[in-house]
C-alpha cells in the first residue's frame, strides 16, 4: 500500500500553519508562523496586515514543513486548507500555492 501524505494549511487568523500527516494519522510536520507581536501593536488582529504577511511567509513555511517531514511536494497526494472565517486570504492560499 503506497503512503498518502496531506498538506495542511491553516491561515485563518493571524498565524500561518502548515503540517504535513502521512496516512490521515502521523504529522510529520507542523511550522507556525504566529504574528501575534504585530498585532500586538493595533490592539487586536487587523485583517489586511494579517493576509499580507500569510503571504510573505508562506512558501518558506511551506519549505520548512516539507523538508522537516522529509519530502517533496510531488510527494503530496493532497491538500486541506482554511475556509473561513473570511480573510481573503484563505480564498486565494492554494492558487499562491499551485
Amino acid at each position: 500500500m503506497q503512503d498518502t501524505y496531506i498538506l495542511g494549511i491553516e491561515s485563518s487568523c493571524d498565524e500561518t500553519s502548515i503540517a504535513v500527516v502521512k496516512n490521515g494519522r502521523e504529522v510529520l510536520s507542523n511550522i507556525i508562523n504566529s504574528q501575534i507581536k504585530i498585532h500586538e501593536l493595533y490592539g487586536g488582529v487587523v485583517p489586511e496586515i494579517a493576509s499580507r504577511c500569510h503571504i510573505e511567509v508562506i512558501n518558506e513555511i511551506m519549505k520548512k514543513a516539507l523538508n522537516e517531514a522529509n519530502i517533496t511536494l510531488k510527494d503530496i497526494s493532497g491538500v486541506a486548507v482554511t475556509y473561513g472565517p473570511r480573510f481573503s486570504w484563505s480564498f486565494i492560499s492554494w492558487s499562491i500555492l499551485r
